[in-house]
């Protein structure tokens, strides 16, 4: 028996299986908008048997996006676009979640298959190029290619709140199953969690209480805004890779205050600030999961460079993680679950297939001799 295509359920979710989409940044809206590019991008993923597909990072003010391409979600005219996509993939067997985040420090970045701020006057035009001035814990840039960003005063802290408290309602309007608060990476919410990053000296700053209480102010207010039938995710940067950073013991502390707030799940992720030493390999990043899944006490999901079934199914069945997470994969082999049915499954597998392809495809396959 397959751990991997096992059903899981999240309060009122059940997910008919363990492999997810993890967020995955486009570079592509203009003003936030959703278009057909997130549309097709997102529904192949729905259509390749993926349980449980997670839309990009979307920022919850204009000035939290990471690039000027971002989508967003910070006012209603970006709703319907969003909800095209969940009902899509509703329509094809996928549950659909949004990822809520403020970038920071790190927001108003290049495009980054460009290289630089390069846009012709007419490519600002046509793309929707905007820039502004960040915000962040502490007024230390990210990198010496962007702007020092504005720390966050009381009123700045109250609107970033108020921000991700209101994309939950919209996320909720747009039909979506789940949402994700972005607290990895380097962006918003790990700044503060980062002694890399937040140098405040009040109480948002400082003590590993005083750095999580910001990040714990904002998923709280989100999750008394999102409907209690519907499970809410964080992704985390389990450590920073930085000496001085935060440690697997810092976050193991805060997915505790996490769960008991009411998170389902820790989608384990680690690093995002300059400087830091990745051991980057083959499922580099299931121990980070395993770690806060045993000790925390809660659910997670492993995510980072798995690339085979074989994987995926040992992650599982070693307790690492609950699901398994693929980004880069995903975008390599968007069928990457329905292959991996063949791998793992007996018998005729065709039939989880759309419709439209499952007859050929095992045409194909029957054609060639490799039908089990």
């Amino acid at each position: 028996m397959s751990k991997l295509f096992s059903p899981a359920a999240y309060r009122g979710m059940t997910l008919k299986n363990r492999a997810i989409v993890a967020p995955m940044c486009q570079y592509s809206a203009r003003h936030g908008m959703a278009d057909d590019w997130h549309l097709v991008h997102l529904g192949r993923f729905a259509l390749g048997g993926f349980s449980l597909v997670i839309v990009e990072a979307t920022g919850v003010t204009p000035d939290g996006r990471i690039s000027y391409g971002c989508l967003g979600l910070w006012e209603d005219a970006q709703v319907a676009p969003l909800k095209r996509i969940a009902e899509f993939l509703h329509r094809n067997g996928a549950k659909a979640g949004i990822q809520l985040a403020h970038a920071g420090r790190k927001a108003n970045g290049p495009i980054p298959w460009r290289g630089g701020f390069n846009e012709t006057e007419a490519e600002k035009q046509s793309l929707g190029f905007e820039a502004w001035t960040p915000v962040a814990p502490s007024a230390e840039r990210h990198m010496a290619s962007y702007p020092v960003p504005e720390a966050l005063d009381a009123a700045g802290l109250a609107r970033v709140r108020d921000g991700f408290v209101a994309a939950a309602k919209r996320a909720d309007a747009a039909g979506f199953d789940m949402i994700e608060l972005h607290s990895a990476h380097g962006y918003l919410l790990n700044q503060f969690l980062s002694p890399v990053a937040n140098r405040r000296d009040d109480d948002y700053g400082g003590s590993p209480g005083n750095r999580m209480r910001f990040p714990l102010e904002v998923a709280r207010a989100v999750r008394a805004a999102w409907p209690q039938d519907k499970p809410a995710f964080v992704r985390i940067s389990v450590t920073d890779w930085i000496e001085g950073g935060v440690t697997v013991e810092d976050s193991v502390a805060y997915a505790t205050e996490l769960k008991a707030i009411g998170y389902d799940l820790v989608h384990c992720s680690s690093g995002g600030f300059d400087g830091a030493t990745v051991p980057a390999g083959p499922m580099y990043q299931a121990p980070l999961a395993e770690a806060v899944r045993k000790r925390a006490g809660v659910p997670t999901a492993a995510v980072g460079l798995i690339t085979r079934a074989a994987e995926a199914e040992q992650i599982l069945g070693d307790g690492q993680a609950d699901l398994i997470a693929l980004a880069r994969q995903a975008l390599d082999d968007p069928n990457w679950p329905l292959h991996a049915m063949r791998e793992l499954l007996t018998g005729d597998t065709y039939g989880n297939w759309p419709q439209q392809a499952g007859y050929a495809v095992r045409n194909k396959d029957r054609a060639l001799g490799v039908v089990r």
